[in-house]
């Protein structure tokens, strides 16, 4: 069953919102061949995975969700809190890749 019809294509390109540069997600990135994503709170699973393979062309694996709850901090007004938020970690099927960098010319 293809996952791209059950979602509209305009609610799609808004799920994924930036890919997460990080010395952890580039270790991720080697080891399991999984990129990883900053999506919206209330993305579900088979929304990013239909997404991921609708803007990149790309056949993904399975899809893993975690959520950040947002650091304390403080400051000279008082206690503040960050933002909350939801990581996406996209396993591509063997022989898969996305290139960012070709993706943005």
């Amino acid at each position: 069953m293809n996952a791209i019809v059950k979602h509209s294509e305009e609610r799609l390109m808004k799920v994924l919102l930036a890919p997460v540069i990080s010395e952890k997600a580039t270790f991720v990135a080697e080891k399991n061949e999984q990129v990883v994503f900053r999506v919206l709170p209330d993305a579900t699973k088979p929304e990013i995975k239909a997404a991921v393979e609708m803007l990149f062309k790309v056949e993904v694996k399975s899809v893993q969700v975690a959520n950040r709850m947002g650091k304390s901090k403080r400051t000279v007004r008082g206690v503040g809190r960050r933002n909350n938020s939801r990581h996406a970690f996209v396993c591509l099927k063997p022989g898969q890749e996305i290139n960012f960098v070709e993706e943005a010319k």
